[in-house]
């Protein structure tokens, strides 16, 4: 399983994701542009030793990104459905997509996920912190497809 970032603006929200695919066993891509720079030492200071046991590929683009999807499903995780995320039925090659903190996702990226879902919160809260929505939603699709870590 894959956990994709949609042009990240936050080094500490990728350190995060990448401490937290390095314990669940899934890889990391970023989809650039990122705001800030990769060799941020925030990222590392997030990620610390974790960063050598997980697999990150940068992509150049949304476009360069799609190239590498085989026959797996893009899930996107958005505001812009009614599809619980915990009701969605995953698969083991599934990539899940997140947005950018500020703005989500353009037109085209929605457009092109095979799948849309919600992570369900209260209606009077925005949003969930980046990785924290990363950490559920990978917990849950790894939960049904049997690809929890043991122990």
């Amino acid at each position: 399983m894959r956990i994709a970032l949609f042009e990240p603006e936050i080094a500490g929200n990728v350190g995060a994701v990448m401490r937290l695919c390095a314990c669940l066993g899934a890889s990391v891509d970023l989809i650039e542009p990122m705001g800030f720079p990769w060799d941020d030492r925030r990222v590392r200071r997030a990620a610390m030793d974790y960063i050598d046991h997980v697999a990150v590929t940068r992509h150049a683009s949304f476009a360069a990104f799609r190239e590498t999807l085989g026959q797996s499903r893009l899930v996107l995780f958005t505001t812009k459905t009614d599809q619980n995320a915990y009701a969605f039925a995953y698969r083991a090659d599934d990539v899940l997509l997140f947005g950018k903190e500020s703005a989500g996702v353009t037109a085209e990226v929605l457009a092109a996920a095979d799948a849309r879902v919600r992570l369900p919160m209260r209606a009077e809260v925005r949003s969930l912190n980046l990785a924290t929505s990363a950490a559920l939603a990978l917990g849950e699709a790894l939960r049904q497809t049997g690809g929890l870590p043991p122990g």
